[in-house]
C-alpha cells in the first residue's frame, strides 16, 4: 500500500506566527521535519498540505525547493486539504504529522504505519494513551477512512482537527493505540510559544540533530539525564482549539 506522509503547515500561529519556515540550525522547521520523515523505512512519499492564503506562498515555496509535494487549500478545512492531497498523491494510507514537531522520530512513526498494517484497522496512532513526549505525534489512517470523514464532517472541529469524529465515534472504526512501555508524556517537545522553541533548539545544540539521526530513546535519555531541559517549557499549557 502506498504511504504518504503529509505535513499540516501554515504560516498563520496564533503563539508563535511563521514558525514553520522559522530557522531553526541552518533549515526551516518544516525542512527538519521532511529529513527526519524522509529516513522512514515505510513512508513512500512525503508532502505539504497547506491553505490558499498569501502568506502561505511562502510555504508552498519551501516545499518546492525542498522537493516535496504540495496542496493547497482552504484555511478553514484541514480535512479536505488532506483528502485533496491525498488523492493526487494516490495514497492508500495517510499519515498525519503537523509542523510543529521537529522531533518527530521515524522509529515511532514507523511502528504506527506497522501497527496498522498489521491489524488492518482503519486508524493507528500514539495520542489516544499518550506515552511519548507531546511533540512526536503521529497518526496513520486508511484513504477510505479519510473519504468517509469528509463526507460526513460539518464545518467547526471535524473539518478542523481531521480525525475529530474518530474519535468521537470510535464505534464507527478500527482503532489501535501504540504506546511505549516507557512513560515521557509529563514531556512537551513540540513547539508552540518561544520557550518550547527555546528547548528545542537546545536539544538540536545538546545533540547536533541536524547532521546526526538520534533516536528517540536517547534524546529521552540526554533529557533525563539534564532535568532542567524539562523545566524549559514545562509551564506551557496546550493549545485547546
Amino acid at each position: 500500500m502506498r504511504v504518504a506522509a503529509i505535513i499540516q503547515a501554515r504560516m498563520g500561529s496564533t503563539r508563535l506566527p511563521g514558525k514553520v519556515l522559522r530557522p531553526l540550525a541552518g533549515s526551516s522547521l518544516i525542512a527538519h521535519i521532511a529529513r527526519r520523515l524522509g529516513a522512514s523505512a515505510r513512508v513512500d512519499r512525503v508532502a505539504v498540505a497547506t491553505t490558499t492564503a498569501p502568506a502561505d506562498d511562502l510555504v508552498e515555496l519551501e516545499a518546492a525547493r525542498l522537493g516535496l509535494f504540495c496542496f493547497r487549500g482552504s484555511e478553514e478545512d484541514v480535512l479536505g486539504r488532506y483528502l485533496g492531497a491525498a488523492r493526487q498523491l494516490e495514497a492508500d494510507v495517510i499519515v498525519r504529522i503537523t509542523a510543529d514537531c521537529p522531533l518527530i522520530d521515524v522509529g515511532v512513526v514507523d511502528r504506527i504505519v506497522d501497527g496498522r498494517a498489521a491489524t488492518g484497522c482503519d486508524y493507528a496512532s500514539n495520542t489516544m494513551r499518550r506515552t511519548y513526549p507531546r511533540g512526536l505525534d503521529a497518526e496513520a489512517l486508511t484513504r477510505a477512512t479519510l473519504e468517509w470523514l469528509d463526507a460526513v464532517a460539518m464545518p467547526g472541529a471535524a473539518r478542523e482537527h481531521v480525525t475529530w469524529l474518530v474519535h468521537r465515534r470510535p464505534g464507527q472504526f478500527t482503532r489501535l493505540s501504540i504506546e511505549d512501555d516507557v512513560d515521557g508524556s509529563d514531556l512537551r517537545w513540540t513547539v508552540d510559544t518561544e520557550d518550547d522553541w527555546s528547548l528545542v533548539e537546545r536539544l538540536y545544540r545538546d545533540l547536533d540533530l541536524a547532521h546526526r539521526e538520534v533516536p528517540y530513546r536517547a534524546i529521552l535519555a540526554h533529557v533525563r539525564a539534564n532535568p532542567a531541559l524539562g523545566l524549559i517549557n514545562a509551564h506551557v499549557e496546550q493549545k485547546t482549539a
